[in-house]
């Protein structure tokens, strides 16, 4: 996922983890286990490991509700957040019966049926017509990960608390990143969101939907390198 900024941000140290149920992480098969406050408990854990004390911490859609997790129990730790293609509200009741229906897909059919799906909901127009490499990548990236762990991420998913409280509350410089196709968040309610925390920075991303650092990673990781160099 993060491949193109990892490669472009070497001044700094980047840690890129796989979250529980993902890539070559663990994937256990209650998805009770799987909450964006164990997702934040696993990635301090790794902090500890790594002996980091602070941290900028960068996340996209899921990713972003992890980092609201993380700025409500561990600020401490954070020194700074990237907010990308994601929001503070939780689900509606619609959209948790969204997740329960993809589950269930995804047990009957595979982590297929869930590409099937999601692919031309994540990428921007442009994407899904000239891109056909970006698209094959991403349909591989879901396809690899193991169910367990998919189900468990729609379930940390619909359970997620609302974050919208916390907004005003962030007290480390903010760097929300929208993409400008994005349907899944728009560009319009990520505005709404910056506006809501003190100071926070808004870059949006051209050409980019669901998945701005694979979308348009140059345009990215120039708002990253110049947020990073403030802070």
């Amino acid at each position: 996922m993060w491949s193109h900024q990892v490669a472009a941000l070497t001044p700094w140290r980047c840690i890129a983890p796989d979250l529980r149920g993902a890539g070559t992480a663990t994937a256990p098969k209650d998805p009770g286990v799987y909450s964006v406050a164990s997702y934040a408990d696993d990635l301090v854990a790794i902090l500890d490991r790594e002996h980091v004390d602070h941290a900028v911490v960068c996340g996209l859609s899921l990713g972003g509700y992890i980092v609201f997790e993380l700025l409500r129990r561990f600020s401490s730790r954070i020194r700074a957040a990237v907010l990308c293609n994601t929001k503070a509200a939780a689900d509606t009741p619609e959209a948790k019966r969204g997740r329960d229906e993809l589950a269930v897909r995804a047990k009957r059919r595979g982590a297929s049926a869930v590409a099937e799906e999601l692919v031309p909901r994540l990428l921007s127009p442009l994407t899904r017509e000239q891109r056909p490499a970006v698209m094959r990548e991403v349909r591989e990236m879901i396809t690899r990960q193991p169910v367990d762990g998919i189900v468990g991420a729609l379930h940390a998913l619909r359970e997620r608390p609302d974050s919208t409280p916390l907004l005003t509350r962030i007290a480390v410089p903010v760097l929300v990143i929208a993409g400008n196709h994005d349907e899944i968040v728009p560009a319009e309610v990520m505005l709404e969101m910056s506006q809501a925390i003190p100071d926070a920075q808004l870059a949006i991303v051209p050409e980019a939907g669901h998945l701005s650092p694979l979308e348009n990673p140059l345009a990215v990781n120039h708002h990253l390198k110049r947020f990073l160099a403030r802070v």
